[in-house]
């Protein structure tokens, strides 16, 4: 009896131990779960923005109707596997609604749909035949780095970090997430503690004058960072109505420098800088709050310039 009392203690410990150890197993798996969970939400919401974004363009709600942009953008949704971007371009191609009919695109895409259980893609899979062997082109990844890999997909626990702000703060400001984040991978490579030797600063090289404008007091700090260069795109968004050539020359040149030379500045570096967002964002305008700011003085000759 004496013998089994002192092995008590012992056996208590290790009971302890053990319970310890399986409530941070525990621990760490609810962890794990809910940050699951949250990417799917930040990934459901981007798909919904996108969709939403698509459907004004189809029918022209607040915005001219624009079907090109508006398969575009669906087509964004279908690569990130939203059934319902995926139907709507099957079926704007299944019926020739503003982009040329195409039966065998209209069964990729369906085909896209129908395989997660989506029911008016499976009763359209039989109006439009097999889909095609071809990949259509805008769900191939476009923008690829020299071992192709895209470049706008978080690979590090940083970049993820940033990526996450990112899509939680865009639609805040009216703001495409691809738009920010092709100014963050040309400004700073996805690093918060970035600066160059103009003393830009941070995620998206804010100037001091330029964090002092839109009330950044922590430049290198990652939200207000974020926060700060989001209403300076909102706002040079709606200074020149959506032209993101223009957007993209005023961020890094200035936007007085755009006026002044009426169009994109003739530096080398702005010229570069401006095919660098281009060719990552993929589209030549974004739609902007007109109630941010009245339109450049200088967008009827910008225009004129340009031969629009």
């Amino acid at each position: 009896m004496k013998a089994a009392c002192l092995r008590c203690p012992l056996l208590l410990r290790r009971g302890a131990l053990l319970f310890c150890g399986l409530l941070s197993v525990a621990t760490l798996a609810s962890s794990a779960h809910a940050a699951a969970e949250k990417a799917a939400d930040a990934d459901s919401e981007r798909r919904l923005a996108i969709r939403r974004e698509a459907l004004t363009y189809e029918h022209g709600e607040g915005v001219p109707k624009d079907p090109l942009r508006a398969a575009r953008l669906y087509c964004d949704g279908a690569r990130l596997g939203d059934p319902e971007a995926q139907f709507s371009l099957g079926w704007m191609y299944a019926n020739g609604r503003g982009i040329e009919r195409d039966d065998a695109r209209a069964a990729y895409f369906f085909s896209l749909a129908a395989r997660q259980g989506h029911v008016q893609s499976q009763k359209m899979q039989r109006f439009v035949g097999e889909p095609g062997s071809a990949v259509p082109e805008c769900m191939r990844p476009a923008i690829l780095a020299d071992d192709g890999r895209d470049v706008l997909v978080a690979r590090t626990d940083e970049q993820k970090m940033v990526f996450g702000l990112v899509r939680q703060l865009a639609p805040e400001y009216g703001v495409s997430p691809r738009l920010a984040l092709a100014v963050i991978r040309a400004e700073s490579n996805f690093n918060p503690q970035a600066l160059s030797n103009k003393n830009a600063q941070g995620l998206m090289q804010l100037i001091p004058d330029t964090s002092a404008r839109f009330n950044v007091t922590r430049p290198f700090d990652p939200e207000q960072n974020l926060r700060g260069g989001l209403a300076y795109l909102r706002w040079l968004l709606a200074y020149f109505e959506g032209d993101v050539s223009l957007v993209a020359a005023a961020y890094n040149a200035g936007e007085g420098a755009v006026n002044r030379f009426r169009g994109v500045p003739p530096y080398a570096e702005t010229r570069g800088y401006v095919k660098r967002i281009m060719s990552l964002f993929q589209r030549d305008e974004h739609p902007y709050d007109a109630r941010v700011t009245t339109p450049s003085p200088e967008l009827p000759r910008i225009r004129v310039a340009q031969g629009s």
